[in-house]
C-alpha cells in the first residue's frame, strides 16, 4: 500500500498540480501584453532569424496550448492565441519552441537523442495498456517484464526531454531581450509561463519512474 502511494499517487498528484500551475500561469500572463505589442509569430521568427534559420515554416493551430516544434517537417506551430497575441505568455512560448529550432539546426545532442527514440518510445507507449491490464490485474509475469521494459524506455525518453526542454527555454529567455522584444523588466512575467511548463515535463518523469520502479517490485514480489 505504502509503495502504491509514493509510486503511483504522489506523480499522479504532481502531475495534476503541474497541469493546474500552467493553467494558471499562462492564464495570468496570456492578459498581460508586451510593450513592444510584438506578436508570437514575429518573436519566434526573429529569434530564427538570428540563428540563421530561414526553412522553418510557422503555422498556427486551434489547438490550445498545442504548440510544438515538428523536427520532421521544419515546422513550427502556435496555439491561435500564441501565434497572433503579444502577451508575455506567448513571446515566452513562441521563443520557447524557436528555441527548439535552433537545437535542430544546431544538431543539439540531447534533441537528436530523443528523436531517435521516439519510434521506440510510442511502441512502448501503445503497449501499455494491455500490459497494465494483464500484468497489474492478474499478475501475468511475463506481461509485468514487458511492462518493466516499455516503462524503462518511456523513463529514459522523459530523462532525456529535460535538459531539451530546459536549453530551449533558457534560450528564448536569453534572445527575447537580447533582441529587444521584451524589457528585461518583462522577463519575470515570461520566466514564470516556461518554468510552469517545465513542471509537466518534470512530473512527467516522475509518473514514469514511479511506475517502473512500481513493476520492479510487482516483479520481485511474484518471484519471491
Amino acid at each position: 500500500m505504502l509503495n502504491w502511494l509514493i509510486l503511483i499517487i504522489f506523480p499522479m498528484l504532481l502531475a495534476m498540480w503541474a497541469q493546474f500551475r500552467v493553467m494558471s500561469v499562462f492564464g495570468q500572463y496570456s492578459k498581460v501584453p508586451s510593450r513592444g505589442r510584438i506578436s508570437g509569430r514575429d518573436a519566434a521568427e526573429y529569434v530564427m532569424r538570428k540563428a540563421g534559420i530561414y526553412d522553418v515554416e510557422i503555422i498556427s493551430s486551434n489547438n490550445f496550448l498545442g504548440d510544438h516544434y515538428d523536427p520532421t517537417q521544419k515546422r513550427l506551430v502556435l496555439s491561435e492565441a500564441n501565434y497572433n497575441g503579444t502577451s508575455l505568455a506567448a513571446l515566452g512560448i513562441a521563443a520557447h519552441e524557436a528555441g527548439h529550432a535552433i537545437q535542430h539546426a544546431r544538431s543539439y545532442a540531447m534533441l537528436k537523442l530523443r528523436m531517435q527514440l521516439v519510434p521506440i518510445t510510442m511502441v512502448a507507449s501503445n503497449m501499455l495498456p494491455f500490459i497494465i491490464i494483464g500484468g497489474m490485474l492478474f499478475h501475468a509475469t511475463g506481461l509485468i517484464i514487458l511492462g518493466v521494459i516499455a516503462y524503462m524506455i518511456l523513463t529514459l525518453f522523459q530523462l532525456i526531454t529535460l535538459p531539451v526542454e530546459f536549453d530551449a527555454s533558457n534560450r528564448a529567455k536569453v534572445e527575447l531581450v537580447g533582441l529587444g522584444i521584451i524589457q528585461s523588466d518583462e522577463l519575470v512575467g515570461v520566466k514564470k509561463t516556461l518554468d510552469a511548463a517545465a513542471w509537466t515535463y518534470v512530473a512527467a518523469f516522475v509518473a514514469s519512474l514511479g511506475n517502473l520502479i512500481y513493476l520492479i517490485t510487482l516483479l520481485q514480489n511474484d518471484r519471491e
